[in-house]
C-alpha cells in the first residue's frame, strides 16, 4: 500500500467468487481517479479467490484475510481499515465504469451531498431481463434519481444499489448491522432518519451482474419478506414514531395488508382512499373506503399511500400536493 492518504478507500468484501473476482478488482484499479485505495477483504474464501487475489499486484490494492464471518462483518472491517475521507463500496459480482469514483466524488461535492449512488445497467447470464428486473433497473434509472424522490420513496424499495455508493465516512461509521434484515437497506434507513442527505449521478456507472449464485439471491436478508420487515421497523419507529391515527391511500392487496399491519400495533386507520367505484361506500376491516375528491386537506393525520400500479404515484403526489399535503412529512408512499 502507498504511505499517501487517498481521497478515496474502495471496501470490496469477497466469499467464493473466484469467478468474477479478477474482474471486479481490475474495474477498480482501471479507474480514472488517480488517488484511491482498494481494501479486499476476503471473508474466509474456500475456492480460487484467494489464490487470485494473492496473484494481484497493485501499490493502491491491500487484501486481508478472515475467517468467514458474513458480508456485514467485512464490510464494517474494510471500513475501519479504510484511511481515505471518502469511502465507496464495491461488490466481487460487479464491474464498475472507468469514471464511477471521479463522477461520484465531483457531484458528491458540488451537490453537497452525504451519500451518493449511480444509474446501473443489470446484466443476466442470458443477456435478458425478466420483467421484474427491469422493472427495478427502471426504479433505480428513473424513480429514483433526484436527492427528493430517493428521500420520499425510501419506503418503497431500497432506491440505491449498495456497490454503486459512495459517501462520507460518517454514513459508514453507522455500521453494517449483522441480523435478519438486509444491512445495506437497514443502513440506508437508519442514515435517513439522522437527515443524510441521497442524490444519484445522472451516468451508468456500475454494471450489477444478476446471477443465481449472487448473495441476494441465496440469503434469507434479502428476501421480500425481510425487505418488507425492514421497511415497517424503520417506518413505524420513524415517521409513525407516536403516531396513533393514519390514512391510507389504496384499498388493494397491498393497502389491505398495512391496514392490518397497522391494526395489529394498535394504529388506527381512520378512512381508506380508493379510485375504484365497487369498492366507494365499502367498510374494509371496519374501515370507510372514501374517493379523493372527498379529501379535505391535512390535519395531522399522516397519509399512508399504498399503491404500485404503474403511473399512480406521480397523479396521487400531484392531486394531494394540490390540497396542500407535503410529501415527506403528511404523506408517505409504501410498498
Amino acid at each position: 500500500m502507498t504511505s499517501t492518504i487517498p481521497e478515496i478507500s474502495v471496501v470490496l468484501p469477497v466469499w467464493n467468487a473466484e469467478c468474477t473476482i479478477e474482474r471486479a478488482v481490475c474495474s477498480i484499479l482501471n479507474q480514472t481517479f488517480p488517488t484511491f485505495e482498494l481494501i479486499v477483504i476476503d471473508d474466509g474464501s474456500a475456492d480460487r479467490t484467494s489464490e487470485i487475489l494473492a496473484q494481484m499486484s497493485d501499490n493502491r490494492l491491500q487484501v486481508v484475510q478472515t475467517e468467514h464471518q458474513g458480508v456485514a462483518a467485512a464490510a464494517n472491517l474494510g471500513t475501519r481499515l479504510a484511511r481515505g475521507p471518502i469511502i465507496a463500496r464495491m461488490d466481487a459480482d460487479d464491474c464498475a465504469h472507468p469514471d464511477r469514483l471521479a463522477c461520484q466524488l465531483s457531484y458528491l461535492k458540488k451537490h453537497e451531498l452525504d451519500v451518493v449512488g449511480s444509474r446501473i445497467q443489470i446484466q443476466t447470464p442470458t443477456g435478458l431481463l425478466t420483467d421484474g428486473m427491469a422493472r427495478y433497473e427502471r426504479w433505480i434509472n428513473e424513480d429514483t434519481v433526484t436527492p427528493e424522490q430517493i428521500q420520499t420513496l425510501r419506503f418503497v424499495e431500497f432506491p440505491l444499489v449498495n456497490p454503486s455508493i459512495l459517501a462520507r465516512r460518517d454514513y459508514f461509521r453507522l455500521s453494517f448491522r449483522d441480523n435478519n434484515l438486509p444491512e445495506d437497506y437497514d443502513l440506508m434507513l437508519r442514515a435517513a432518519h439522522q437527515g443524510m442527505r441521497f442524490g444519484k449521478t445522472p451516468e451508468v456507472l456500475l454494471t450489477w451482474h444478476d446471477t443465481p449464485f449472487r448473495l441476494t439471491r441465496t440469503d434469507s436478508r434479502y428476501s421480500v419478506e425481510s425487505f418488507m420487515e425492514c421497511r415497517r421497523f424503520h417506518f413505524l419507529n420513524g415517521p409513525l414514531c407516536r403516531v396513533s391515527m393514519v390514512d391510507i391511500w389504496g384499498a388493494g392487496p397491498t393497502g389491505k395488508l398495512w391496514l392490518r399491519w397497522l391494526k395489529d400495533r394498535k394504529i388506527t386507520v381512520r378512512k381508506l382512499i380508493d379510485i375504484s367505484e365497487r369498492k366507494l361506500g365499502q367498510t374494509i376491516h371496519g374501515v370507510p373506503v372514501m374517493a379523493p375528491e372527498q379529501l379535505g386537506g391535512p390535519d395531522g393525520t399522516p397519509m399512508i399511500v399504498a399503491v404500485g400500479a404503474a403511473g399512480a404515484r406521480p397523479i396521487i403526489t400531484k392531486f394531494v400536493s394540490e390540497l396542500s399535503y407535503h410529501i415527506g412529512a403528511d404523506v408517505w408512499f409504501v410498498a
